[in-house]
């Protein structure tokens, strides 16, 4: 009974997905147009996706979810999950489309949580528990993997700052404009800096000037070595201060402040490692050394 009522709401679920999509279907394709405009048609690496793939069909089901829940409830920030797609990374994606994988995983997880209880048996309370908790675990997953990957995206970004500015320091010494640099610096540094720095010269083709460009490059990428460049850059071209000189000592202070964070890093390490010790390294050593001399006291007793 219960099988077949899995079943029905897996069906009903599919058909929801199908009459959403064939409802949104016109609206979607001018969302994707317009959302194109506005990443000034840049995608970024592992964001494209072939047309009539599974990928596309997963991701036009999810944003067909996302519209009508946003639209109808209207409970979630679009504006600030769109922040973090772009931190991450995440140019092709939709807040609205990610708020269909939330609805998609929060059916998900708890209905594969629901097969393998009835499969192995387990009683209806901790059934239900379990699946409240998957409930929650497939609603929060999809943000969870964002924030990760926009923390990590944010850190190479930072990390590779130094190089960035070392480059735009010899270019800049040799003659070259800071635009003419930054291009140049664009063509080979490859990774999550390299393609914020392409957005910011598609930008500036688009007629916005640097400044405003930086600007952008702020709002996506709001980290201290990003920030501290970016406002030097500002008031170089502002002001009409040497550029190379304010690079090399901006360069020299990321540089301090990269070896300050590892050495923070450096001084987590010994409480991070605490737990694994106490609760898994301890308890086998124990085992091994006091093992012999517990069975030698127990045949001694007897």
């Amino acid at each position: 009974m219960i099988i077949t009522l899995l079943l029905g709401l897996a069906l009903t679920a599919t058909a929801v997905v199908f009459i959403a999509r064939a409802l949104t279907a016109s609206r979607l394709r001018t969302a994707e147009t317009l959302g194109q405009i506005g990443r000034y048609g840049f995608v970024s690496q592992g964001e494209t996706r072939e047309a009539g793939s599974f990928r596309s069909f997963l991701d036009d089901a999810a944003a067909s979810l996302g519209r009508l829940l946003t639209e109808r409830l209207k409970l979630v920030d679009e504006a600030q999950l769109r922040k973090q797609l772009i931190a991450a990374g995440m140019y092709g994606t939709t807040a609205r489309m990610l708020i269909g994988y939330k609805v998609i995983c929060a059916v998900a997880v708890p209905a594969l949580w629901l097969w393998f209880a009835i499969v192995d048996g387990i009683s209806t309370g901790p059934m239900v528990l379990g699946a409240l908790f998957a409930l929650a675990i497939g609603w929060a997953a999809p943000s969870f993997v964002v924030r990760q990957r926009a923390d990590k995206r944010l850190y190479h970004i930072d990390h590779a700052m130094p190089e960035l500015i070392d480059l735009l320091v010899v270019m800049v010494e040799a003659g070259l404009s800071l635009s003419a640099g930054l291009q140049l610096a664009a063509d080979r540094l490859r990774g999550p800096l390299g393609d914020e720095l392409r957005i910011v010269l598609q930008e500036q083709r688009m007629g916005l000037t640097p400044v405003q460009a930086l600007e952008n490059m702020l709002g996506r990428c709001p980290t201290p070595a990003v920030e501290s460049f970016i406002r030097a850059m500002m008031q170089g071209e502002m002001l009409g201060v040497s550029v190379g000189q304010i690079l090399r000592s901006l360069a020299l202070e990321m540089r301090k402040r990269r070896r300050a964070q590892a050495e923070e890093r450096a001084q987590k390490a010994p409480i991070k490692i605490l737990f694994p010790l106490v609760f898994l390294i301890f308890p086998a050593m124990f085992v091994v050394i006091l093992g012999p001399a517990v069975v030698s006291i127990f045949h001694a007793l007897q």
